[in-house]
């Protein structure tokens, strides 16, 4: 059977997150449904991450396999007309070798999180950004989150029903950057590595988030991470504000 690539963009809000589950709407059931509707006896596809409920996605890579050779740009073309009217899109599709996995060949994963700083409320992007209407300082949050860049246990920030065998995790980027929009100002919060825990993205943005308001110094992110005991952690972001834009192989499925 052939093995393809897919790199799939998706609006995260209607879904129960990326895997399918019985009876209720996900990003899997979505796209092998619009699969069945071309090769019946197309089996069950993989994806990077399993993202949770109402988070979105850019750049998803999932791999399928098909009982007949496709022509990549066809391929797409047909799922991208069977998954309407589900906001899910294929950017792209590629042939690639049998052994290639979108979850076990990936050596690394971005994500990035909005949170839209103003007193007024999100009126296009109320399903895309965390709304806080407090002044937050993302100079305190860079700090704080300079404390978790490195090899650590992340206890403290993975969810308690984490499958993970193993907390301890390379985080290899954590930045926190400021833009100004009318009447206060986005942040974006952008974190890269190998591999994430469950829900360790957003308690890690829920906690600087605390280090923005001047709750927290940025020393008791570095506390909360040596703690290694979840009570310790801040509360966790929303899903609305994440979004998983990159994942990254030895070589570019998609070249």
């Amino acid at each position: 059977m052939p093995r393809y690539a897919l790199r799939i963009e998706y609006d995260g809000t209607p879904f129960r997150g990326w895997q399918r589950q019985v009876a209720l709407p996900s990003v899997q059931g979505a796209i092998e449904d619009a699969l069945h509707r071309l090769d019946p006896n197309t089996p069950s596809i993989a994806a990077a991450g399993r993202t949770d409920t109402g988070v979105h996605a850019t750049a998803q890579v999932a791999h399928c396999d098909l009982t007949r050779p496709w022509d990549p740009f066809r391929l797409r073309a047909a799922l991208n007309a069977h998954l309407r009217p589900h906001p899910v899109a294929v950017l792209k599709a590629a042939q690639v070798a049998d052994d290639f996995h979108a979850r076990f060949s990936a050596i690394e994963r971005a994500y990035a999180f909005r949170i839209l700083n103003r007193r007024a409320p999100p009126a296009l992007d109320a399903q895309r950004v965390w709304h806080v209407p407090h002044p937050l300082d993302a100079a305190a949050m860079q700090a704080g989150a300079a404390h978790l860049v490195g090899h650590h246990d992340f206890t403290t920030f993975r969810a308690s029903q984490c499958q993970a065998l193993s907390p301890v995790k390379t985080l290899d980027e954590i930045t926190v950057t400021a833009h100004p929009t009318p009447g206060g100002q986005e942040i974006r919060i952008t974190l890269r590595a190998r591999s994430f825990l469950h829900n360790q993205v957003r308690s890690i943005v829920g906690t600087l988030e605390r280090a923005g308001a001047g709750a927290w110094s940025p020393g008791q992110v570095r506390d909360a991470l040596k703690a290694r005991d979840r009570a310790a952690c801040g509360p966790v972001a929303p899903p609305y504000g994440l979004c998983l834009i990159g994942v990254r192989y030895p070589e570019d499925p998609f070249a």
